[in-house]
């Protein structure tokens, strides 16, 4: 049988790829799952809306992360952490730590979003990096302080 997937399937293809697969793989698997569709011009045509419709909604929100992106230029983020000796803290600042500091400043993102190279140890001023949906990347200053 022959299909036309809707999703990136590993050892199948990409998106809008027509592939011939066991009849029963298509009916219990793929179709039932919205994997994919049946080969049929009806099909084409809906894979098609469906591909204008995500493309879209991506537009939609890569604006949205574009303009938060703005935002957190421009903020900066201070944490109190407990030190000891040489400045070292006791534990580590984590990405759910800096989303908080960010809800307090009223600015909503996704802990998943926020990426640590390296675990924060010591106090002083950090960039860290902030990856958002549509591929939109940018850098808030987290000053860590002590108690």
């Amino acid at each position: 049988m022959k299909v036309i997937l809707r999703k990136k399937i590993e050892p199948l293809g990409d998106i809008g790829t027509v592939v011939t697969v066991k009849d029963g793989y298509a009916r219990n698997y793929l179709i039932p799952r919205g994997y994919a569709y049946e080969a049929t011009e009806s099909g084409l045509k809906r894979l098609e809306e469906e591909k204008k419709r995500q493309a879209i909604q991506l537009e939609r929100e890569k604006k949205i992360a574009e303009q938060l992106a703005l935002k957190l230029e421009k903020t900066s983020v201070t944490i109190k952490m407990k030190a000891g000796e040489e400045d070292k803290l006791f534990g580590s600042v984590t990405s759910q730590m800096i989303a908080d500091a960010l809800i307090e400043k009223d600015i909503k993102i996704d802990k998943r979003h926020i990426e640590l190279q390296e675990p924060i140890k010591s106090l002083g001023v950090f960039d860290v990096l902030v990856k958002l949906p549509g591929d939109v990347k940018t850098t808030i200053k987290v000053w860590v302080v002590k108690e």
